[in-house]
């Protein structure tokens, strides 16, 4: 956000934390000790320093005098209709005290670089082979294979109890935030309300999770003017987004806490418990390669849709044939991929489908597939 240039107050102003001792030299102890009682007095209301509730008092004039419009001295939202709107519904709908949200949002801030990200998304921008690339490589595998070692027991207990492999929530949470390394470093509040009143594409999205993240104080006890996340507004270890953090996260550990931001015993469980409710079906395949026969008139079919629509049984009688064995029966998907080495195809199956709905990308999809085969492989050998 631009500072202004117009000063707020005169530069003789001083605030009462700036304020000096006035008390001459002459002055004797007990009398500087009755000053300074008098004067902390006179700066503070019930025991709050008296500058915070002037600050307060002047982003409230300030919103409702229209002061702010041309200073850009309140937050970059501040007087966005979008966010009066907003403010409105939280009031009416939800019971959030207005003043109270004016003072959250009073600081927040529109970020470039969310916007610019958000329009170029690695996952529509890369081909297979680039993107692979990023995840696949032997830092994440050995990572890895210390967080599966330093949460064997919890991994153990999460893939018997939501039918999800151990390799599938380790590289879930890898390609996420490596491993918890890199859990976002944009202030949630500020990259969800550049999305919600900054992003049309997808404001309506957006705006909803700005109301489930300020949800989020009272339900898990996140700090909402300081949390931090993706520039998505993802948090924690398994990034998820707050309507997802109400809807999938879980107390694993039983401390009366979720937490996914700082612990990874809960973080694994509600990766597991995101799978199992979107239909993870254990001990099925994820996706298999597959060869294209040369007479084979399939071209239209690649890379349509994420939701399996054929099964594999059509794909094969149009030249589309499983290298690994595969029941005609079982939806999939065709893809073409461009891999380092050339063209690859695959089919992906339903539970390829159901890592598409923690991310809507195959290639995201591909990576943590592949990740948690290598993480996997790598144990096996260490052992």
């Amino acid at each position: 956000m631009q500072e202004s240039n117009i000063p707020f107050f005169p530069t003789s102003f001083t605030s009462p934390n700036n304020s000096t001792n006035n008390s001459t030299n002459n002055s004797t102890s007990d009398s500087t000790t009755t000053t300074s009682k008098t004067t902390a007095r006179r700066n503070s209301i019930n025991g709050k320093p008296r500058w915070n509730f002037i600050k307060f008092g002047l982003v409230l004039f300030g919103l409702t005098t229209g002061f702010y419009t041309n200073t850009g001295l309140a937050g970059d939202y501040i007087q966005h209709p979008e966010f009066v709107s907003l403010l409105n519904e939280l009031e009416a709908q939800h019971n959030y005290n207005r003043f109270e949200v004016i003072k959250l949002f009073a600081d927040v801030e529109r970020k470039d670089s969310i916007l610019k990200a958000i329009a170029r998304p690695a996952e529509k921008t890369m081909t297979w082979g680039r993107y692979r690339d990023i995840f696949l490589t032997a830092s994440n595998i050995k990572n890895g294979i210390k967080f599966w070692d330093k949460h064997e027991k919890t991994l153990a207990r999460a893939s018997k109890e939501f039918g999800i492999p151990s390799e599938i929530m380790v590289a879930i949470i890898g390609v996420e935030t490596r491993y918890g390394s890199n859990r976002g470093s944009y202030r949630v509040i500020d990259a969800l309300s550049t999305l919600a009143f900054d992003y049309p594409p997808r404001a309506s999205f957006f705006r909803k999770e700005l109301i489930e993240f300020l949800k989020l104080k009272e339900i898990a006890g996140i700090d909402t003017a300081t949390a931090k996340g993706s520039y998505a507004g993802a948090m924690g270890y398994p990034q998820f987004i707050p309507s997802s953090y109400h809807h999938y996260a879980v107390d694993y550990d039983k401390d009366s806490k979720t937490d996914l931001i700082e612990n990874p015993v809960d973080a694994i469980g509600s990766v597991g418990n995101y799978f199992k409710v979107h239909g993870w079906q254990t001990g099925q395949p994820v996706t298999t390669r597959a060869n294209l026969a040369a007479t084979s008139d399939l071209a239209e079919e690649f890379n349509r849709q994420l939701k399996p629509k054929f099964n594999v049984g059509d794909f094969r009688s149009k030249g589309l044939i499983p290298v690994s064995k595969t029941e005609d029966k079982e939806p999939a998907t065709a893809m073409k991929l461009e891999g380092k080495k050339g063209t690859e195809y695959w089919l992906g199956l339903t539970n390829f489908y159901v890592i598409t709905r923690y991310n809507h990308s195959k290639l995201y999809a591909m990576a943590v597939y592949q990740l948690s085969k290598e993480i996997k492989l790598a144990k096996k050998k260490a052992i």
